[in-house]
């Protein structure tokens, strides 16, 4: 690995060249497991409706697939946690990768006959864009990744989650404030 970051691109073109190395050999069990938990529950959530069969089935289907997809989806998205800039990097991971996740999701629901897919998908979508965030931001201070000399547990990762979503939550408001400052120091005072 080089001694500075990789771009974005850089990264993509790695993980295209080496699809073993980063999508198999780098499956992320975290992203995997904790995904197909939560979107198997935005499933049966969204068909309860439809009965409690037609919600165990979708249920089902999710950790099915998701468990597998989302290990890979999170390798993608920890190869890009040290991607500069790291904006292009969030930018790229709640965007790609979620047109790709849900593009395999809606498939394979679709051939299942989940009920209520568009209600479903619209669901899974949103948590998406904002879960992909959340997890590069994580990422990028080293909680849920797997693997290169990164061995904190799965619970350790949880115990970190309060100050993680302290820190996602402020990301905006403080990056705004620090603009306004800098604004305000750049104007002559009247």
């Amino acid at each position: 690995m080089p001694a500075t970051e990789p771009t974005v691109v850089e990264v993509f073109a790695s993980l295209i060249g080496h699809p073993w190395r980063h999508l198999v050999l780098r499956w992320n069990w975290k992203s995997g497991v904790t995904s197909a938990i939560i979107r198997g529950s935005i499933f049966f959530t969204a068909n309860l409706a439809a009965g409690l069969g037609a919600a165990t089935g979708a249920m089902l289907t999710e950790f099915a697939y998701r468990t597998f997809l989302s290990g890979a989806y999170g390798a993608v998205t920890q190869a890009l946690r040290k991607a500069r800039p790291p904006w292009a990097a969030a930018l790229s991971a709640a965007v790609v990768l979620p047109v790709c996740s849900h593009s395999v999701e809606f498939t394979v629901h679709w051939l299942r006959g989940t009920p209520k897919l568009a209600v479903s998908v619209i669901a899974s979508v949103s948590f998406s864009v904002l879960s992909t965030l959340f997890n590069s931001y994580v990422m990028r201070r080293g909680v849920l990744v797997v693997g290169d000399g990164d061995r904190k547990t799965l619970l350790d990762d949880f115990a970190m989650m309060p100050r993680m979503i302290g820190g996602f939550v402020a990301l905006v408001p403080v990056a705004v404030w620090r603009l306004a400052r800098r604004d305000k120091s750049a104007c002559p005072q009247m």
